[in-house]
């Protein structure tokens, strides 16, 4: 845990950490030293999001998690900051090992093999 406070941390009701970067230099960072194969990433489907990971074992995380997680993501995402009329929105997820990154992929940005997707509705958002 010491070696992730300077990122945006928060435990789920479930007591799982989660934690997201807060410039692409941390994101970057978040997910080269930090990240498990077998953790749960989040991000919004637009660009301008942290990335978050829970940092558990896939099979330890439940729903509740993601979608607890999902909600923090949308909440410091330039989606839900530059939106006038604030809205629903829309987070990838997927594990740790199905991310992937190219030399020509700029700095903070990540690929991914195949994600789920989970709506992170607006009162929850706001209610955070």
């Amino acid at each position: 845990m010491a070696d992730l406070k300077k990122f945006r941390c928060f435990s789920t009701s479930n007591g799982k950490l989660v934690a997201g970067g807060k410039s692409a230099e941390q994101n970057e960072e978040l997910l080269k030293k930090h990240l498990d194969r077998e953790n749960i990433v989040l991000h919004t489907a637009m660009p301008g999001s942290p990335f978050c990971i829970i940092k558990a074992k896939k099979r330890e995380i439940l729903k509740q998690d993601i979608k607890e997680a999902a909600v923090f993501c949308a909440k410091y995402s330039q989606a839900w900051k530059k939106s006038k009329n604030k809205k629903d929105i829309e987070v990838h997820y997927f594990l740790g090992s199905d991310i992937f990154k190219t030399k020509d992929m700029k700095l903070g940005t990540f690929g991914v093999k195949k994600f789920r997707k989970i709506t992170a509705k607006k009162e929850d958002i706001e209610s955070f």
